[in-house]
């Protein structure tokens, strides 16, 4: 039995704010129990829901030394979905209105953080093969096991993974803080080690001692080794080549099913959907004021509005898109000009443009099952889990050949009639309008040829499942 403990700031359902929880809560529960004992340890959030907070079970508390000072840590417990969560409890740093503030205070808080996970570890009784880290928050972890805790008996065969959900986030202050915020020697501040470019980089720490490094997508993966993608880090990255893999995030397929979802107007399958999923589309123009018109070709977009989702693309190809028999729904916030930008041309083509500028899941599933097509022209996309919701419901991706966009959308081939969606290669307004143009030409004009690519697009599988047997492999590998 091995045993692998997932370090990570963030997990559903406890708290969120982005695709890591997803992986950190929901891939856990699909490792065979008989082979691996995957728990996970996260910080316990004032922010987070009363309902879970009340759910918490005391185990133990001590107090540790973070280099000078000496800081509270308190252990709670709780099992959910058969998996089990440890919570690390201290007022001082896990107070406030959301999980992650200014920097310098982040800063701070996951230097006690990654130490405090790894005390608790002995009182707590359980003693992991593998530590799986997630992202720059937990980026000291490996550092802390090959310094002081590797002189323990308790920690001396441990392995570090350490995964990489984006390379853009670093963790980076000045050396003289970090010091003294994490008590580690000056040995460690060197550019082979935690510095880069004159700071400490947290996760630059991880990546050079973790014993294996991962990331979210095998094109992303390839992607970081050039100075593009590599945020600085790219000679890094092929440095440490030989320990790194890419492994696709998946989605949760109870939670994303056509069939059950009660989020959505109608419910469809991979048999029924030539009849039942454009029941879905008349409800959403209905709900959004839209033309009401079965055959009109209807652009899903839920996205954070910012730069890397290629909304620069969009924003300068609108005019032109609109003046086809199209219809384009927009659900997010970000970048006031792209909020703006939406509203903008919602106003000037009413009855073809939606702009909803909120969140809300209720309205992302229903786009996911109403849309024909789904948008996302990333300029990159470490994993990107949009592209696996359209895909599970029917809805063809349009996307640009980049990180997890490229492992998970096959570019249609009407040559060969394959494919689950469609793709462009350069970073470029007009090469994504003409792919927009040639979807909208197959929809229109090939009616057989759409269903049967949607028929391929909702028989893919990117399920949890299918990601933890990669992770398992990695484990087995590591741990011997």
């Amino acid at each position: 039995m091995k045993r692998v403990l997932y370090v990570t700031s963030e997990a559903v359902p406890f708290i969120k704010t982005g695709g890591l929880a997803d992986v950190a809560g929901s891939l856990p529960k699909c490792f065979d129990k008989n082979e691996f004992d995957v728990r996970v340890i996260l910080p316990k959030y004032q922010c987070m829901n009363e309902e879970w907070k009340n759910k918490l079970n005391y185990v133990t508390h001590f107090y540790m030394d973070l280099a000078w000072r000496s800081q509270y840590v308190g252990v709670l417990e709780l099992e959910h979905e058969g998996v089990h969560f440890y919570f690390i409890d201290n007022e001082y740093y896990f107070s406030g209105a959301k999980p992650y503030g200014n920097i310098y205070q982040d800063i701070e808080k996951f230097a006690f953080f990654s130490k405090a996970a790894l005390s608790a570890l002995p009182l707590i009784g359980f003693r992991p093969d593998i530590v799986h880290c997630h992202d720059w928050q937990t980026g000291l972890v490996p550092v802390h096991l090959k310094d002081k805790f590797h002189e323990g008996e308790f920690f001396r065969d441990m392995k570090s993974v350490i995964t990489i959900h984006n390379l853009k986030f670093q963790g980076v202050w000045d050396v003289k803080t970090v010091r003294d915020f994490t008590g580690l020697p000056a040995y460690y501040f060197t550019s082979d080690k935690l510095e880069a470019y004159g700071d400490a980089n947290y996760l630059k720490g991880g990546i050079v001692y973790a014993d294996a490094i991962t990331t979210v997508s095998e094109t992303y993966a390839e992607e970081i080794k050039m100075p593009f993608y590599g945020e600085g880090l790219d000679g890094l990255m092929r440095a440490r080549a030989n320990s790194l893999r890419g492994i696709v995030n998946g989605i949760d397929y109870d939670e994303y099913n056509p069939e059950t979802d009660t989020l959505i107007e109608h419910n469809y399958n991979a048999r029924n959907f030539r009849k039942e999923k454009i029941k879905n589309k008349r409800a959403l123009q209905r709900e959004l004021g839209l033309t009401q018109n079965d055959s009109t070709f209807m652009v899903g977009i839920v996205s954070r509005l910012t730069d890397q989702k290629g909304f620069d693309l969009i924003a300068h190809m609108m005019d032109e898109m609109c003046q086809n028999d199209i219809q384009i729904v927009v659900l997010g916030t970000g970048d006031e000009k792209y909020e703006n930008m939406f509203r903008h041309f919602a106003w000037k083509y009413q009855g073809k443009v939606s702009a909803n500028i909120f969140y809300s899941n209720a309205l992302s599933h229903k786009i996911y099952a109403s849309c024909d097509a789904f948008l996302m022209p990333s300029l990159f996309e470490p994993c990107g889990l949009s592209q696996l919701m359209s895909l599970r419901y029917g809805t063809l991706p349009i996307v640009r050949e980049t990180g997890g966009l490229k492992d998970t959308v096959v570019p249609y081939n009407e040559y060969e009639s394959t494919g689950t969606g469609f793709s462009f290669a350069n970073y470029n307004a007009h090469e994504m309008y003409f792919t927009l143009q040639y979807a909208m030409s197959i929809y229109y004009n090939k009616k057989r040829e759409w269903n049967k690519l949607i028929d391929r697009a909702m028989a893919a599988d990117f399920s949890w499942q299918n990601s933890a047997r990669k992770y398992a492999e990695l484990y087995n590998w590591l741990a011997g």
